[in-house]
């Protein structure tokens, strides 16, 4: 079996972006395909999973007080991760069940801290960021919360969560969260001035640091950058750093080239990466397991090479 038949023996929400990304496959096609991810596997049980309420596990961020959970980490079940995965396995948000689901959400769906309304954010311009990106994505205003990230862009060129409590420096977790929704509102509602300067200057903020390496001594800023994860949940690294870039511009920075150089390296001999790195904490189900080749990690490395090699 090749490396494309592999990635195509899977769930839909894979398959899709494989024949868009990988194979040049005819729109009307890969429409056909996309449309499964509401009907079958993993976007049709996330789609099952919502409560009459429209949120997730009882809660918006966290699920609801009281679950018994023993497991470790950060529970990854409430509504706002959720709604980040379904975008990531790219559900049609013209989908009648999509749109339905973001109906509730819409209507019925509160932050816990402040009371409003799940698309007019919150405090953190992380998860800002992510619900820019998901407002966009599925057709939803967000205009004042991206107006707010443009007012919050510190002069570094980043963004970081800890800016309401004094600190100056951005963040690359914060930083990709941020541009990869102001890149979804171009791409929803088109280009304009600000927000393209805004995400012109973050992207030198890790263009400049080699995508993972510290500005100042050049040392690997945290080994976690170099570890390859799915889902990526609100953390930083590489390849999801380049599959924003892939996205964002036609030519590669140069500047990227030690970052892709990382890809090329992890591709195991069987032409395969391996997922390397998972976020502890309570999930819905398991899509793959730590340490074994992913299809997940393998399709984004594939595309991301592509690309470069597109253009070298």
């Amino acid at each position: 079996m090749t490396v494309i038949d592999w990635l195509l023996d899977s769930d839909p929400s894979i398959r899709w972006q494989v024949m868009r990304d990988l194979l040049d496959v005819p729109a009307e096609q890969v429409s056909a395909e996309r449309a499964r991810v509401a009907d079958e596997g993993w976007g049709a049980q996330l789609l099952a999973l919502q409560a009459a309420d429209g949120q997730w596990d009882g809660g918006v961020y966290d699920p609801a007080e009281g679950r018994d959970d023993d497991d470790p980490g950060q529970p990854w079940t409430a509504t706002h991760h959720t709604l980040v995965l379904l975008r990531e396995l790219g559900i049609d948000p013209t989908n009648e069940q999509a749109r339905k689901a973001i109906a509730r959400v819409r209507s019925q769906v509160k932050w816990d801290h402040g009371g409003q309304d799940y698309f007019d954010g919150e405090v953190e311009p992380c998860v800002n960021g992510m619900v820019v990106a998901l407002g966009n994505y599925f057709g939803e205003d967000v205009q004042p919360l991206v107006d707010r990230l443009l007012g919050e862009q510190l002069d570094d060129g980043g963004w970081n969560c800890e800016a309401e409590r004094s600190s100056t420096r951005s963040s690359f977790h914060t930083t990709i969260c941020v541009l990869e929704g102001l890149l979804q509102h171009e791409q929803s509602t088109g280009a304009s001035a600000d927000v393209t300067a805004a995400r012109h200057r973050a992207e030198e903020y890790l263009l400049e640091r080699r995508m993972f390496r510290r500005l100042s001594t050049g040392e690997v800023a945290d080994p976690d950058f170099t570890r390859f994860s799915f889902p990526t949940r609100w953390f930083y690294e590489v390849l999801r750093g380049l599959d924003y870039f892939r996205r964002a511009t036609d030519t590669p920075d140069p500047r990227l080239t030690e970052a892709l150089e990382l890809v090329e390296k992890k591709r195991g001999p069987d032409g395969r990466w391996r997922l390397e790195n998972t976020h502890p904490g309570r999930v819905h189900f398991e899509m793959e397991q730590e340490g074994e080749p992913s299809r997940w990690i393998t399709l984004r490395a594939l595309r991301v090479l592509r690309w470069a090699e597109s253009h070298g």
